[in-house]
């Protein structure tokens, strides 16, 4: 789901993390503003820190399908909260 797709498309940082808190979402972001939540506050919910800089939905799309298998794994650990792709 889409931060706008849920209504949130101009919510804070602080909202969508609770809002991924308390519906059982990981957040997959490119803000490394989440990054430092996660390590300040923990897990819930898990971060998938896209790290590619200025790039389009595609590429962004091809690095997911690539790591399909890491990604599940780490959704699936509950010791792990914080994942980077690059």
């Amino acid at each position: 789901m889409h931060v706008r797709d849920v209504g949130l498309r101009e919510a804070t940082d602080t909202t969508i993390w609770a809002y991924a808190v308390q519906h059982g979402f990981a957040i997959v972001t490119k803000d490394a503003d989440f990054r430092q939540r996660s390590f300040l506050e923990g897990y819930p919910p898990k971060i998938l820190w896209i790290r590619l800089g200025n790039c389009s939905t595609k590429a962004i799309e091809a690095l997911v399908r690539s790591r399909l298998t890491e990604i599940d794994e780490f959704l699936g650990d509950p010791q792990k909260s914080f994942l980077a792709l690059s």
